[in-house]
């Protein structure tokens, strides 16, 4: 599925053949602030990728400009009580693109597509202390308040 948007941008679905365009894009923008993740091992970031976007379940749609990689959301549709959902693991905008309203229009353009295959809700999760837990919210998630994640070193 390829769609083209205002003549500026294009979205579509990408497959595990973009992951050296997915990883380029990544690491641009979760190892500088406010993430700051060590992304240096680059075959645990190939194995990362790799799981996010070449599973049976995998869903994972770009945004393009100019042919180039602007936005990436990855993740894997999960059937649920509630209805079948895309969880998302990874969403980012290059980072001189935020703040210019096309994280919004991504997300849009997900929503659009999710629902024409029949998904019925996204859910993802993000730090509460970082501006994309802002972009969320004003984006229609709700915080939910009784969800928590846990973690344990072994």
């Amino acid at each position: 599925m390829e769609q083209y948007i205002d003549n500026k941008f294009v979205f579509k679905r990408l497959e595990l053949g973009d992951k050296e365009t997915v990883k380029e894009l990544f690491l641009a923008v979760f190892t500088v602030s406010p993430w700051y993740d060590d992304w240096s091992d680059s075959t645990q970031l190939d194995c990362y990728i790799t799981d996010l976007m070449g599973q049976s379940n995998s869903l994972t749609y770009g945004l393009f400009e100019n042919e180039n990689l602007i936005a990436v959301s990855m993740g894997r549709i999960k059937h649920w009580y509630t209805g079948t959902e895309y969880c998302i693991d990874e969403f980012c905008v290059r980072k001189e693109m935020q703040g210019k309203g096309v994280g919004t229009f991504f997300l849009g353009n997900i929503e659009k597509a999710i629902r024409e295959i029949g998904l019925v809700q996204i859910y993802l999760q993000t730090d509460i202390d970082v501006k994309a837990f802002d972009f969320y919210i004003k984006n229609g998630f709700v915080h939910l308040q009784d969800t928590v994640s846990l973690a344990k070193q072994v």
